[in-house]
């Protein structure tokens, strides 16, 4: 019984697999994501959608105002003073995550609502200002 490889030599040109099967990967039509635009292209429409082009957004960077923030209950711990100037601890947003123990007067450029009920609620009061009256460079 003669091989199989033996069977095609001197007689067969490619070895009975066709022109491309016997080449590299042409049987599979490539390697990986290749022709994923040309003979794959309703693979990529099936399995792959949004795969191409851009996606969302990205504003400018001067254009985006990020908030340094700081919760109700980590005020108490930041100082002994009744008066705090978040803006002087770099801090320009009030939030109203925990517990108030002590009545504060807080300066700070932006405070949620929540903040300022629990605060109010302590005896305490939040002075609103604007970010360029702030006292950034102070300590």
């Amino acid at each position: 019984m003669v091989s199989r490889t033996n069977k095609f030599r001197g007689r067969s040109r490619y070895h009975g697999r066709g022109k491309k099967a016997g080449r590299g990967a042409g049987l599979r039509g490539g390697r990986g994501n290749a022709g994923i635009n040309k003979h794959r292209v309703m693979t990529r429409i099936k399995y792959m959608p949004g795969h191409w082009g851009m996606h969302g957004f990205n504003r400018h960077p001067s254009l985006r105002k990020v908030n340094i923030s700081i919760n109700v209950s980590e005020v108490c711990r930041l100082t002994e003073d009744d008066d705090i100037n978040l803006g002087a601890f770099g801090y320009d947003k009030l939030l109203g995550s925990g517990r108030m123990d002590k009545a504060l007067n807080i300066t700070v450029s932006a405070a949620s609502a929540r903040a300022i009920e629990k605060v109010e609620a302590a005896g305490g009061s939040v002075i609103l200002v604007e970010a360029d009256e702030n006292d950034w460079e102070e300590e």
